[in-house]
């Protein structure tokens, strides 16, 4: 199931290079540092799907691809709990 923005997030990336989140509904704002606003990024260039994006950041990072879903998979859940994304079937 690919990962979407809840309607109405906004996702900006600042001159610092962190990321922005922020829902126009709920309010909720969140700040992501480099390795969340990669992750973001990633996920968005492969259209939702985690284990892509996971796969792309395992590779670029030199990382167990199995670790890497694991926290996209956690950072994503935390997202999910802050209504700013949702699993579309």
């Amino acid at each position: 199931m690919p990962i979407r923005p809840e309607p109405g997030v906004t996702a900006v990336v600042l001159e610092n290079g962190d990321l922005e989140l922020h829902s126009l509904h709920s309010g909720v704002r969140i700040s992501c540092g480099p390795v969340n606003t990669a992750m973001w990024l990633a996920l968005r260039q492969h259209d939702g799907h985690l284990e892509a994006a996971a796969d792309l950041l395992a590779a670029l990072w030199d990382l167990d691809p199995l670790y890497m879903r694991s926290d996209l998979d956690v950072w994503v859940g935390e997202l999910g709990d802050a209504g700013l994304v949702r699993n579309e079937p």
